[in-house]
């Protein structure tokens, strides 16, 4: 099949997969062999991405299989969203811990390169603020996860990509010598990333796992003082996925002065690039942020209820191979302005479980309505 495909002729792959998940959905007792025959082929399909348009019809009905057999198995809470915990998980045989690190940087809209201020949702920390250094992160967590043995490296406050790439070399490698560091995340904006900077993420990417970060959040105008179009941040995606770099955009839900439809319209445009991963960030109001002081009194949503099934609204519409590594935001209670439930991050995420099991809904089935259904045999 691998061989025939590599010749072009989807149309065969089609119809073998399209029987695949009819005998598959056919005969319960082999869903899992057939699972896994289907998983194979599509993986291929992901990989040869010149024939992405023709075959990117099948990702949703092999999630449709995939909830089947978890379903059959008594899993059917596990598999609603492809979260990111489970994925590495997954991906590294253990559970992995991400350790938020302040690597001392700026951001361009900050030090009058392009802008000043900042984005106007940050506080002075650039929305760091539960970040330190790798000791200190190991140290405070290892109170919740006591027996955690591997790390991931998150370079997370302001723009982690802005500084001399000899600095960089020198951050991300101290980083990645860490005991029990297994890989690395970086924290970037689409327009710090010049070719030497892009070497440098191809260098690292060839020797451990990488991905980077892209603070986007919306496509919308900007309003909120990011200083760049939206054609750099497409420019990014191509300069990263052409180095086989995984990428991970974010997207904030309740920016001033947009609408459902517009948070909508910014999900369906990012998730038509091949990103690997995609952050939901409530929109928090913290204080010393800019937004304080510009929209006094400004809350994005009228109650956690509201906001749950928004979220579940855009997971039904985020394609299932698109790994989800946040639905709501992580703010300090003593930082927050508002809205004042969102520190109830626990409560948010289990309405979300909740919410999803409700309708019985999973990730990406919302596109099964839309899309194109699979060739006849």
């Amino acid at each position: 099949m691998i061989k025939i495909f590599k010749f072009g002729f989807v149309q065969d792959v089609q119809v073998a997969l399209a029987k695949m998940f009819r005998l598959a959905l056919g005969q319960d007792a082999q869903v899992k062999l057939w699972l896994c025959l289907a998983h194979s082929i599509h993986k291929v399909c992901l990989d040869y991405r010149r024939f992405a348009g023709p075959v990117n019809l099948l990702k949703v009905q092999l999630f449709t299989l995939e909830r089947k057999y978890y379903i059959m198995d008594g899993m059917e809470n596990t598999k609603r969203i492809n979260a990111i915990g489970a994925w590495l998980k997954e991906e590294f045989g253990q559970k992995i811990i991400k350790l938020s690190i302040d690597g001392g940087f700026t951001c361009p809209n900050r030090d009058g390169r392009v802008g000043v201020g900042g984005c106007i949702f940050c506080s002075s920390e650039g929305s760091g603020e539960l970040a330190s250094d790798i000791p200190g992160q190991m140290k405070l967590l290892s109170e919740k996860w006591p027996n955690a043995t591997a790390y991931l490296a998150y370079f997370q406050s302001h723009t982690s990509t802005y500084a001399p790439v000899e600095v960089l070399r020198k951050q991300y490698e101290e980083a990645l010598a860490a005991p029990g560091v297994v890989g690395i995340a970086i924290a970037t904006r689409p327009d710090c990333l010049p070719p030497e900077v892009l070497d440098l993420l191809s260098e690292l990417n060839e020797k451990t796992f990488l991905w980077v970060e892209l603070g986007l959040q919306t496509i919308h105008e900007d309003r909120i003082n990011r200083c760049y179009p939206l054609s750099v941040y497409d420019q990014a995606i191509s300069d990263l996925t052409a180095r086989g770099i995984k990428v991970v955009t974010h997207l904030i839900l309740g920016l001033p002065g947009e609408t459902k439809e517009d948070m909508h319209a910014s999900l369906r445009y990012i998730c038509q690039a091949p990103i690997f991963g995609l952050k939901l960030h409530l929109m928090n109001v913290v204080k010393g942020s800019p937004l304080e002081t510009l929209y006094p009194g400004y809350t994005p949503f009228d109650s956690p209820e509201e906001y749950i099934q928004l979220v579940c609204d855009l997971l039904m519409e985020i394609p299932p191979e698109i790994t989800i590594h946040r639905l709501t935001g992580d703010v300090m209670r003593k930082l927050l302005v508002s809205p004042q439930w969102s520190y109830k991050k626990r409560t948010i995420l289990n309405g979300i479980a909740q919410e999803m099991k409700r309708r019985d809904a999973y990730q990406g089935c919302g596109l099964l309505s839309s899309g194109p259904s699979l060739p006849s045999l």
